[in-house]
């Protein structure tokens, strides 16, 4: 093929797999990063504007939503249009969507550019992307493969978060907008590079494919509003979508939605300065990209759902303990929570995608995307419910106790999804 002789890799050495997983992986990151930026700027916000935490977490809540409902029709239009149109003009949303926000002197205005073009732009570079990428391109090493990537979205966010501290107390809230801003401008070459649609547009075969492996090779016909509608209608007809739809909402709310937007504020409360308190966060990033690899290479050889049990149980302990270790200082037992709580940040996402693509075939990353979507409305409402608790009790402590009760009942949602005793066909549903 011509745009293979074009590009200087001996692919007798490299698979294009690899080339694409690794254009995904930088992807991810450099559209994570502008969500990094409301949790940090949320008091900076405040103090200029005057607007109440809950009006901030209001614009974080419709980016949160947005990022989660954009995610299935992202999805399906990816299979028509091709994952490099849709993830460049993405990234060229998020771009414009920071971009703005440094002209921004009202309220709608941070809902408009935080809320509606970041959360658009983000959303179709989510997790479905994650499962679209491993369901055309790898048949060995999938759950491996969506362990990096995922530790990638999340970590981007949070090893970003020094960086925004930093440049917002030196030099104010402006400046690390318009940085990430052109931060996801310079991805957009490298996806048009190296990102491929399907292993024939290069002249090979997913990773490790056998005859009879089932992986998608072909644009699909139709609309991609249509296949995204029919998944989620087809998949509600099913106990398993609703249990796993249900344990990751609690996981948005106990992740992205409380801790990503309001950990740096209520550690702030406590005497703990920003740009300590962003440090810690992007301390869980660094271990949750081992944490998150690790849960998909445990994925390849465990049962998801005892995976996620484990997961959400655990998870849900260390948010009861952590109002506790608040200090103005780190303390030993801050240090504790932050390394297990990293290891554990989003490592439900490869057994998850491994469920949904087990139980729904080929329209497993479609069907994922919904699962997605419900991820992202329970983080929306953490964020807001959080920032509501915090403006009338003068304290997070509730949110806290809240969120870890409800990844307990996480884990029972996610222990009850009925086991596969044998292969099913790919438009099985269970």
């Amino acid at each position: 093929m011509t745009q293979v002789e074009q590009w200087p890799v001996d692919t007798r050495r490299i698979h294009w797999a690899w080339l694409v997983a690794g254009a995904a992986f930088v992807t991810l990151i450099g559209a994570a990063g502008f969500r990094a930026v409301p949790s940090v700027l949320i008091d900076p916000l405040h103090e200029e504007f005057g607007w109440s935490h809950a009006t901030i977490s209001s614009a974080v809540s419709v980016n949160l939503v947005l990022f989660g409902v954009i995610s299935p029709f992202a999805a399906a239009l990816m299979d028509r249009l091709g994952m490099r149109r849709v993830v460049a003009g993405a990234l060229v949303l998020v771009a414009a969507g920071s971009g703005l926000t440094v002209f921004m002197t009202a309220s709608w205005q941070l809902l408009l550019c935080w809320g509606v073009l970041v959360g658009v732009g983000t959303g179709s570079m989510s997790m479905a992307f994650v499962a679209t990428v491993t369901g055309r391109w790898f048949v060995r090493h999938r759950g491996l493969v969506s362990g990096i990537l995922t530790a990638a979205g999340a970590t981007g966010q949070l090893v970003f978060l020094p960086l925004v501290a930093a440049l917002a107390t030196d030099h104010g809230w402006r400046t690390p907008a318009a940085v990430v801003a052109i931060a996801a401008l310079a991805v957009v070459p490298l996806v048009l590079a190296l990102l491929r649609d399907y292993p024939s547009d290069v002249g090979t075969t997913a990773y490790g494919a056998t005859p009879d492996s089932a992986t998608a090779d072909g644009p699909v016909t139709g609309s991609s509003a249509t296949r995204a509608v029919r998944a989620l209608t087809s998949a509600a007809r099913t106990r398993t979508f609703w249990l796993l739809a249900g344990g990751f909402a609690i996981c948005g709310m106990s992740t992205n939605g409380l801790v990503g937007t309001h950990f740096v504020t209520a550690a702030h409360d406590h005497g703990m300065p920003h740009t300590t308190a962003a440090s810690l966060l992007a301390v869980i990033g660094i271990f949750d990209v081992a944490g998150t690899i690790f849960s998909g290479w445990l994925t390849d050889r465990v049962d998801p759902r005892l995976l996620l049990g484990a997961y959400y149980t655990l998870r849900g302990v260390s948010l009861m303990i952590l109002p506790s270790l608040f200090a103005p200082d780190t303390e030993p037992s801050m240090w504790v929570f932050i390394i297990f709580y990293g290891l554990d940040w989003i490592a439900t996402v490869p057994p998850t995608v491994a469920l949904c693509r087990n139980r729904f075939g080929v329209s497993g990353p479609v069907v994922f995307g919904w699962v997605f979507a419900s991820h992202q409305v329970g983080a929306a409402i953490a964020a807001v419910g959080a920032g509501a608790i915090r403006d009338t009790q003068g304290s997070y402590d509730l949110a806290w106790f809240m969120a870890g009760g409800l990844c307990v009942v996480a884990a029972a949602l996610s222990l009850a999804v009925r086991p596969i005793r044998e292969p099913q066909h790919p438009e099985t549903r269970s």
